[in-house]
């Protein structure tokens, strides 16, 4: 009799432990991997979008003298980016800061330190470097950012639960749009990746602040005209976003009401 009970007991268990991970509506496992994410809106890799526009970001500056460059290439181009920036060098550097807002471009987060969130993801940890830099950003910005790039891509459940809950949604990248530029392949190889991989919605991987000689300026002075010259704009994250193609379908259903 008790090997009875051991093993409905057992049955019971395992039924519990697999409807807390189903979709009641299909009983079928959740998995929250990328798709899960982007169709609720929680994350961004990149923007389903019909119009010819790309989105250059960059991230781990500002910097006093790669984004004063940077900004003066993307500046001859007209093209407007997005800077995740760390907040304690926008702390150091509050007048690259602005000048990145000035020039029309966006500022997001991308942690205080630089910090790796490791699996499992401490929420408060999370909470405490994004706050820190929301607090910079608003000094330089007089406003919140509303996008998040945690360092090397890492993420799970509690970062995009707790980012969320602060009005950041976390921003990746196309995963053919992974420059590398950090670890200085090559002017033409960053380059190369950059102009060969790309489409409409794409957002691209790129470093306003690299340890030892940067190659990211060399590289878009071959990126941007190039990409200029096949049709493409440069426009911010945020941007992008209103480009969607369900954000103009929402908008012309709006309109004709």
């Amino acid at each position: 009799m008790k090997s009875v009970w051991r093993t409905t007991a057992a049955a019971l268990a395992a039924i519990i432990l697999v409807s807390g991970m189903t979709n009641p509506a299909q009983g079928k496992p959740i998995v929250k991997n990328r798709d899960y994410y982007e169709q609720r809106g929680d994350m961004i890799w990149e923007v389903h979008t019909s119009q010819k526009v790309i989105a250059l970001t960059f991230d781990d500056g500002p910097d006093p003298s790669e984004t004063d460059q940077i900004l003066a290439v993307l500046r001859q181009y007209n093209a407007k980016c997005t800077f995740f920036a760390i907040g304690k060098r926008i702390a150091a550097y509050p007048d690259v800061a602005r000048r990145v807002i000035t020039d029309g471009h966006e500022l997001a987060n991308h942690t205080y330190n630089h910090i790796y969130f490791k699996k499992p993801v401490s929420g408060q940890q999370i909470q405490e470097e994004l706050a820190l830099t929301e607090k910079e950003i608003v000094k330089v910005a007089g406003r919140h950012s509303s996008l998040f790039r945690p360092p090397g891509g890492m993420y799970d459940e509690t970062l995009v639960d707790v980012s969320n809950s602060m009005g950041l949604t976390p921003v990746l990248w196309s995963w053919h749009q992974d420059t590398r530029d950090w670890k200085r392949p090559g002017v033409y190889s960053i380059a190369s990746r950059v102009i060969r991989n790309a489409h409409s919605g794409d957002i691209v991987l790129l470093h306003d602040h690299v340890h030892g000689q940067s190659q990211t300026l060399e590289a878009l002075k071959i990126i941007l005209p190039e990409l200029q010259k096949q049709g493409f704009r440069f426009v911010t994250v945020s941007d992008m976003i209103g480009l969607s193609d369900f954000q103009q379908v929402k908008q012309r259903r709006h309109l004709a009401f």
